[in-house]
């Protein structure tokens, strides 16, 4: 199947372009989606790359020459496509391929309402049809119609959290030349915020640091602008500004875990036991704040397909995970990063502490962080990582391998798409998680030499 079987991942479509990822192949998908899906309609929208541009277009040709009819919302978040596909209830194709390096590419697919499309729920047939249509030419018949969504993006996520009555807050925004710095100023025009941008200029070569702020050197500038201006907090989204980092006043990194547990918290007070969906590597603290709330937690697998399938399956009201994604029930189960960043802003809007001060309450355990190692035989490691730690703990092998102790835990894990094994571990004593951190990265460092 070529390249086709490579850039076809578990959730979405990402590649090298044009080495792995062209035009024809885009117009090949846009025919196959509109096979497998039955849609009269689509909606397509695409992020700043160079790239981006043309590919879109070839997937609308494709769509089109299947005689549907196209709605275009040009420029776009992910989260902005997911609320095109929501309001105007169409399936929905997002052409970026987040916080990858410039010479990448790729799409992220949905049916109508933002429901996802994976491996196991169409993405596979799209990508044998697709690959039975590359080069396949036809005229398009369907429509095209080019559609403004910003607005609209906009005025759907004021409503869902009200900032009008917050205190003036300065906030930084690092947008790191993604589609955060299409979507945020339209968000933020007329509230009480002052607003501190770091490149909001949309270039997808990444000028000035890649979009991805899982990584720390990434979050280097917000920080240093949070002290500098004395800002309240920092905001910094990936590529396709679907994902968001918060960054106290002191330019600290709040962890997702607890923002998790802020936002949940929030919910449930509009909501009064619900569920709230958390993955397997969030802190153990997530569920005991929940469960303190009224809520009923319920753990899943890592990936976003699990959370949504388990959101829509539980009716929950919303999730987190330890990637900065967070999923709304009022958002069609799919996920905002500027949403989750409004729940943060209105929570520290509406009192008087500092963000410090205000997370506190949510960090209750001492993390590792998510640490790589590249393992060829993962296997092997997990192997003689499971005998090391028999005894120890309870396992749970949910997703990787998962050891809790007294007061630890680790969860061990393969990448889904790279030679690496992640590891992440908490326990209530900083020591205690260092050590037990180390000694699984020395079992793993054994195999990978």
């Amino acid at each position: 199947m070529g390249d086709l079987a490579k850039i076809f991942k578990a959730y979405d479509v990402r590649g090298l372009v044009p080495d792995e990822f062209d035009e024809p192949i885009a117009e090949a998908v846009g025919a196959a989606f509109v096979e497998v899906t039955g849609a009269g309609s689509v909606v397509v929208a695409h992020d700043m790359r160079e790239s981006s541009v043309p590919l879109a277009e070839a997937f609308v040709r494709g769509a089109r020459s299947r005689r549907a009819d196209v709605v275009h919302a040009g420029l776009g978040s992910t989260d902005l496509l997911y609320y095109a596909s929501g309001s105007l209830g169409l399936p929905g194709v997002m052409f970026t391929a987040s916080h990858n390096p410039a010479r990448y590419n790729g799409m992220k697919m949905c049916r109508a309402g933002a429901v996802p499309i994976g491996g196991d729920t169409g993405l596979s047939q799209i990508r044998d049809r697709a690959a039975e249509l590359v080069g396949v030419t036809a005229t398009p018949v369907g429509s095209l119609i080019e559609k403004d969504l910003l607005p609209g993006y906009a005025d759907h996520l004021r409503t869902l959290v009200d900032l009008t009555g917050i205190r003036p807050l300065k906030v930084v925004v690092d947008a790191g030349n993604g589609m955060g710095g299409h979507t945020v100023p339209s968000v933020f025009d007329g509230l009480p915020i002052e607003l501190v941008p770091l490149y909001f200029e949309l270039d997808g070569d990444f000028p000035n640091h890649e979009a991805n702020p899982l990584e720390p050197q990434n979050l280097l500038d917000v920080q240093r602008a949070v002290v500098d201006s004395g800002a309240d907090i920092g905001l910094a989204f990936d590529g396709d500004a679907d994902r968001c980092w918060v960054i106290d006043e002191r330019g600290a990194s709040v962890s997702p875990s607890a923002v998790t547990a802020l936002v949940a918290v929030r919910e449930l007070a509009k909501a009064p036991g619900a569920t709230i969906i958390h993955n397997l590597i969030t802190s153990h603290g997530v569920p005991e704040i929940v469960q303190e709330h009224g809520g009923v937690p319920v753990r899943t697998r890592v990936g976003h397909s699990f959370i949504k399938a388990e959101m829509a399956r539980t009716g929950a009201v919303f999730g987190g995970e330890h990637s900065a994604h967070y999923y709304f029930r009022d958002f069609w189960f799919a996920d905002s990063g500027l949403l989750a960043a409004m729940h943060v802003l209105a929570a520290l809007g509406e009192q008087d502490r500092a963000l410090s001060e205000l997370v506190e309450v949510y960090s209750r355990y001492h993390a590792s962080g998510e640490v790589n190692s590249a393992v060829a035989d993962q296997g092997e490691a997990l192997r003689r990582v499971r005998e090391a730690f028999a005894g120890r703990g309870e396992f749970d092998e949910v997703d990787g391998l998962t050891v809790t102790g007294s007061g630890w835990w680790f969860n061990l894990r393969a990448s889904n798409t790279e030679p690496l094994l992640r590891l992440n571990a908490e326990a209530a004593d900083e020591t205690e998680m260092t050590a037990i951190r180390d000694e699984v990265l020395a079992i793993v460092g054994k195999v990978s030499k």
